[in-house]
Protein backbone atom coordinates (compact mmCIF):
# COMPACT_ATOMS: atom_id res chain seq x y z
CA UNK A 1 0.00 0.00 0.00
CA UNK A 2 1.52 2.79 -1.03
CA UNK A 3 1.41 6.55 0.30
CA UNK A 4 -1.25 8.21 -1.42
CA UNK A 5 -3.73 4.93 -0.76
CA UNK A 6 -2.74 5.25 2.93
CA UNK A 7 -3.77 8.49 3.33
CA UNK A 8 -7.27 7.96 1.37
CA UNK A 9 -7.88 5.35 3.55
CA UNK A 10 -7.20 7.34 6.89
CA UNK A 11 -9.10 10.39 5.11
CA UNK A 12 -12.10 8.04 4.58
CA UNK A 13 -11.54 6.50 8.28
CA UNK A 14 -11.77 10.56 9.57
CA UNK A 15 -14.44 11.16 7.87
CA UNK A 16 -16.64 8.61 8.95
CA UNK A 17 -16.32 8.88 12.12
CA UNK A 18 -16.75 12.83 12.13
CA UNK A 19 -20.29 11.94 10.25
CA UNK A 20 -21.04 8.87 12.73
CA UNK A 21 -19.59 10.32 16.01
CA UNK A 22 -19.43 13.65 15.64
CA UNK A 23 -16.30 16.15 16.26
CA UNK A 24 -15.40 14.14 19.15
CA UNK A 25 -15.35 11.18 17.81
CA UNK A 26 -13.70 12.85 14.90
CA UNK A 27 -10.85 14.30 17.36
CA UNK A 28 -10.22 11.09 19.21
CA UNK A 29 -10.11 9.11 15.56
CA UNK A 30 -6.87 11.86 14.73
CA UNK A 31 -5.08 11.60 18.17
CA UNK A 32 -4.97 7.73 17.90
CA UNK A 33 -3.66 7.94 14.03
CA UNK A 34 -1.60 10.55 14.89
CA UNK A 35 -0.04 8.02 17.39
CA UNK A 36 -0.06 5.24 15.24
CA UNK A 37 1.83 7.29 13.05
CA UNK A 38 4.28 8.16 15.42
CA UNK A 39 5.04 4.02 16.44
CA UNK A 40 4.85 2.96 13.16
CA UNK A 41 7.52 5.88 12.20
CA UNK A 42 9.60 4.32 15.20
CA UNK A 43 9.15 0.92 14.20
CA UNK A 44 10.54 1.22 11.02
CA UNK A 45 13.26 3.41 12.37
CA UNK A 46 12.34 6.77 10.41
CA UNK A 47 12.17 8.26 13.77
CA UNK A 48 14.70 8.69 16.39
CA UNK A 49 13.04 8.88 19.63
CA UNK A 50 16.66 8.07 21.83
CA UNK A 51 16.69 11.86 22.86
CA UNK A 52 13.42 11.68 24.31
CA UNK A 53 13.84 8.65 26.24
CA UNK A 54 17.44 9.53 27.47
CA UNK A 55 19.31 7.04 26.23
CA UNK A 56 22.08 8.60 24.00
CA UNK A 57 24.78 7.21 21.75
CA UNK A 58 27.23 8.14 23.42
CA UNK A 59 26.29 5.84 26.47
Amino acid sequence: MNATQTGLLAGLVLGAAGAIGGFSAFLVALLVGVVGLVVGLVLDGRLDVSGLLGRGKDR
